[in-house]
């Protein structure tokens, strides 16, 4: 009798904030347990640039620090995952709808996800982009406080 994993491939989506910390790590406890490969995801919003009033350099400066950031994010991920087949993403556009993208096209089988990201305050049960996520997802969705 053969039995297939649990779970064979699982998606972290990453933003750099503390409180996805408790995401990453359930994610690489999950993966461990099943042998799972793990896709780390950062999705650079475009949106905070798009924001911005005109300046080239003002843009410029914002475009570097979100690359930091999500070249910090998923160094910190890749730390974090030993013994885990990890791979690391960045995406452009807007956070929700391009980790469902990525999944569906990826054939994930589970997206793990904090329950609220960088705008703490602006829900106070879900993160907005957590929220989107699950009403769009292709596959399971653990949601991590």
């Amino acid at each position: 009798m053969t039995t297939t994993p649990l779970y064979e491939k699982i998606l972290i989506a990453a933003d750099g904030s503390e409180k996805n910390r408790a995401a990453v790590s359930e994610a690489i406890r999950i993966a461990h347990a099943c042998g799972a490969a793990v896709v780390a995801v950062y999705v650079q919003d475009l949106g905070a640039i798009e924001s911005l009033p005109p300046g080239e350099m003002l843009l410029k400066d914002t475009w570097s620090v979100i690359q930091n950031e999500a070249e910090s994010t998923l160094a910190r991920i890749r730390s974090m995952a030993e013994g885990v087949a990890l791979t690391t993403v960045v995406l452009e556009g807007k956070p929700a709808p391009e980790i469902v993208r990525y999944a569906k096209e990826n054939t994930i089988d589970l997206i793990v996800i904090g329950t609220q990201g960088k705008r703490g305050l602006e829900r106070l049960l879900l993160g907005s982009v957590a929220e989107s996520v699950i009403r769009s997802a292709p596959c399971k969705v653990l949601i991590v406080k």
